[in-house]
């Protein structure tokens, strides 16, 4: 019996950080529309795997009870896709999760991209990954408290990518995910538009730019 070509190749791994207290909605839409089918411009390619500091199960802020698919010293560049670290409070507690900030700063020099939101962005301006990028995260101020170099590359809006860093604040999880999908090439350039404007602002008039790509 033949296979197909896209049962032969190998996965790309995006790896989720899970941290107890993590904000699970925020890397909700990434997961869904990584792991679903739908929509996307060649199904499969990558495949979502969750990693902790260490195997136990971590909860989420939201309750759920998950069983990392791995640990921090099992995480590397090669053979990746991305690195999604979501928010949490423990980002604020120091030294708590700089171990995730240096697999960041590896990820980045390796040339895999790397998306933070909320919290997570502050992690990265420790590591120094936003000195010389453009920007965003909770608020401004927020980063600033960090001490980092990378003020004047701030930017108030949803979310950003520079470089293969993409960045975003807690109350943009819609786009957070196109910013991620975009630096996949997950879907179509007019089905990412239309699936932003579907999520972000129940724009209907994205609906049947939806359904004809699924």
């Amino acid at each position: 019996m033949m296979t197909s070509t896209q049962d032969t190749q190998a996965k790309r791994d995006v790896w989720v950080a899970v941290y107890d207290g993590w904000a699970d909605w925020e890397a909700g839409f990434t997961v869904a529309g990584i792991s679903g089918a739908q929509w996307q411009r060649e199904p499969g390619r990558f495949q979502v795997r969750t990693f902790a500091a260490t195997s136990a199960p971590v909860t989420t802020a939201g309750g759920l009870r998950i069983i990392p698919d791995a640990t921090l010293a099992d995480v590397t560049p090669e053979g990746s896709a991305m690195l999604v670290l979501p928010g949490a409070d423990a980002w604020d507690e120091p030294g708590v999760l700089d171990p995730f900030a240096d697999l960041a700063a590896r990820f980045v020099a390796a040339g895999v991209p790397v998306a933070a939101i909320c919290g997570a962005t502050a992690g990265l301006a420790r590591a120094g990954l936003l000195d010389d990028r453009a920007h965003t995260g909770v608020v401004a101020e927020y980063l600033a408290a960090t001490g980092y170099q990378g003020g004047a590359h701030y930017a108030d809006t949803d979310a950003v990518t520079d470089r293969g860093v993409i960045t975003a604040g807690p109350t943009d999880p819609v786009a957070f995910a196109r910013e991620i999908f975009a630096e996949l090439d997950l879907y179509e350039p007019a089905v990412l538009d239309a699936w932003f404007r579907m999520f972000a602002r129940s724009d209907a008039s994205a609906f049947p730019v939806l359904m004809a790509a699924g």
